[in-house]
């Protein structure tokens, strides 16, 4: 996979990290789980900011950035706190598993915003009550 094919799989992989958590965000009660409610808040602002950083870098290589897709389906149920987290924890391992992909396709400072980010992730992991991983976003 070449570096702009990887730039543009982890800008889809936060277009859908974007829409993710505002399904799931929308369901979270920041009176009743006010710590579930801010973790949810703080991932949806920094997802949103990769998508932007991931824009900007793309552009860079001179490539037009791949859209956001109009609908992304959230495959898992979104009653219960712990329904909400276990749905958080799946976009987490996506996208970890995404910025992996680009940690191997990319150099320099690419990869290392690549690294801090599959570090970002790995940690949201944790607090999405996922177990650490040696690896995180390998199989």
């Amino acid at each position: 996979m070449t570096p702009v094919e990887a730039l543009q799989a982890a800008l889809a992989g936060e277009h859908a990290a974007v829409y993710s958590y505002g399904a799931i965000g929308a369901r979270t009660s920041a009176s009743a789980e006010h710590a579930l409610y801010a973790a949810m808040l703080a991932a949806f602002r920094a997802h949103r900011k990769r998508r932007d950083q991931l824009t900007v870098m793309v552009q860079g290589h001179g490539e037009t950035p791949v859209a956001a897709e109009v609908d992304y389906e959230v495959t898992t149920a979104l009653g219960t706190p712990a329904e909400l987290s276990n749905a958080a924890l799946q976009v987490e391992r996506r996208i970890a598993r995404t910025f992996n992909q680009l940690v191997e396709s990319t150099a320099g400072a690419e990869r290392r915003w690549a690294l801090v980010a599959l570090d970002d992730a790995a940690v949201r992991q944790v607090e999405f009550r996922g177990t650490p991983e040696m690896f995180p976003g390998t199989t």
